[in-house]
């Protein structure tokens, strides 16, 4: 295939690239993390790369706005067949997340992948392990 299109695992509003922007020239290196579990452990939480380790049973589904997103691989198994669409909301973010202060929070839509998506997808898989 000449012309193969790169299937994103997860892209994000233009509402939280402002964000993610903003944050990333506050803080320097920054990284999306989402383990999943109750609580602040289900949505998408920003830390500081050098205040955040990686584990080798996390795997990396992309970049938004130069920013590595990183997922639990257990909740990867569960969200593997969907695009997850990073935007922001009015509300507190996670308790550990950079965005907290800013009044606003970020938030995991979804859309289901379609079957030539899941198929390019299958031939391109996620990264594991370490920022």
């Amino acid at each position: 295939m000449a012309d193969e299109k790169k299937v994103a695992r997860v892209i994000a509003t233009p509402a939280a690239v402002e964000l993610i922007d903003k944050l990333r020239a506050e803080h320097g290196g920054v990284l999306f993390h989402q383990s999943g579990g109750c609580c602040d452990g289900s949505a998408p939480m920003m830390f500081p790369r050098n205040e955040f380790m990686v584990g080798s049973s996390d795997v990396k589904l992309g970049t938004i706005a130069g920013v590595p997103f990183y997922m639990s691989e257990s909740q990867f198994e569960y969200w593997q067949h969907t695009q997850l669409i990073i935007d922001l909301v009015p509300g507190n973010g996670g308790m550990f997340s950079l965005e907290r202060p800013s009044g606003l929070r970020f938030l995991t839509r979804s859309r289901l992948f379609e079957d030539d998506e899941n198929a390019w997808l299958e031939t391109h898989p996620v990264e594991r392990g370490d920022a």
